[in-house]
């Protein structure tokens, strides 16, 4: 192995206290016949990038709209920064920040007409430093230099941005965004990746739903997966992304170890090989021994798709024989 020969698998992690962010129990919302969302228990701890996936109509943006007192449910009991929604959510909300279903704007008016009446119309705002607060807002999300432009000139990708300095209008403890990247490109979506980060670094719990896996698992630390209106999983990321039992093997020699293997390579993907072992420093000295050039090893752990596709079922989107209602 060379000095520089750098290990697989490794991912982001931060260590949430205990203290309850966002804590549902039995939480349950019916619309007629259709029950959407089924006895959820969320575990949401300060210091959290956690992640909330699950197929498209699997329940993610109707819960999200309960926590946020947006829509009333059924039954069950929720608690948002240790305050009772819908009961005291005007207390609980004045420390959340939220972005759900897309961001809504008067199309004829500025980014920042649109978060002066945004901040004027939510609980905690303040007059004296509207305008300090604005220019900051619109300086995170890279919308400082839009000038007076009107909101129905913007791209989809701008109006996500302004969505997304309205849900940082005040600072928050607490922020819950639906699809924060929708319609970003990719530099704009790890500039929104990078400012996420940045605010959980400095103390923000940030709370969202997206269906961008591969984001989630670059940005997230915990994440909860639900399926047909269920909590079918939840947990730390690092966790759920268990080790499967194989070495991750990258070489340009991959022809000559999975000789020198006699069998052990189980799987073969262009440089990189899958070999069944315990023991990564054995399998490294073995090939470097023989002068196989190895240049990344360490324990192949599951993606976050392979844990998704596993506690879910087809998309909501397909078409085929009626499905039952989840139990």
């Amino acid at each position: 192995m060379t000095a520089t020969a750098r290990t697989l698998g490794t991912t982001a992690t931060a260590t949430p206290t205990a203290t309850g962010v966002i804590t549902t129990k039995g939480l349950t919302k019916r619309f007629g016949a259709v029950l959407a969302v089924d006895d959820v228990n969320l575990d949401v701890r300060a210091g959290d990038r956690y992640g909330f996936l699950g197929p498209n109509g699997s329940g993610k943006t109707t819960t999200l709209r309960m926590v946020l007192g947006l829509v009333h449910a059924t039954r069950g009991h929720i608690e948002v920064l240790g305050q009772p929604v819908p009961r005291q959510s005007k207390a609980a909300l004045a420390d959340v920040g939220a972005l759900v279903e897309g961001p809504a704007a008067y199309g004829h008016l500025s980014a920042r007409a649109n978060l002066a009446l945004m901040d004027a119309a939510g609980p905690g705002g303040g007059l004296r430093t509207r305008r300090r607060r604005i220019n900051a807002a619109l300086e995170q999300v890279g919308l400082a230099g839009v000038g007076r432009r009107p909101v129905k000139q913007y791209s989809l990708g701008m109006r996500q941005r302004l969505g997304l300095a309205g849900a940082l209008l005040r600072s928050p403890r607490l922020l819950i965004l639906d699809e924060p990247t929708n319609g970003l490109d990719p530099q704009g979506i790890r500039e929104v990746r990078d400012l996420l980060i940045a605010l959980n670094e400095a103390g923000t719990t940030v709370f969202l739903s997206s269906h961008l896996l591969a984001e989630v698992e670059q940005l997230c630390t915990r994440v909860g997966i639900v399926d047909r209106g269920r909590l079918v999983r939840q947990g730390q990321l690092t966790e759920l992304r268990a080790p499967t039992g194989r070495i991750a093997v990258r070489t340009p020699d991959a022809g000559r170890a999975v000789a020198l293997l006699d069998g052990r390579a189980e799987e073969r993907r262009e440089d990189l090989l899958l070999v069944r072992t315990d023991d990564a420093a054995a399998l490294n000295a073995a090939l470097v021994g023989d002068g196989v050039r190895v240049v990344e090893i360490g324990p192949e752990r599951r993606t976050l798709e392979d844990v998704v596709l596993e506690v879910t079922s087809a998309g909501s989107d397909r078409i085929g024989a009626p499905q039952r209602s989840p139990r």
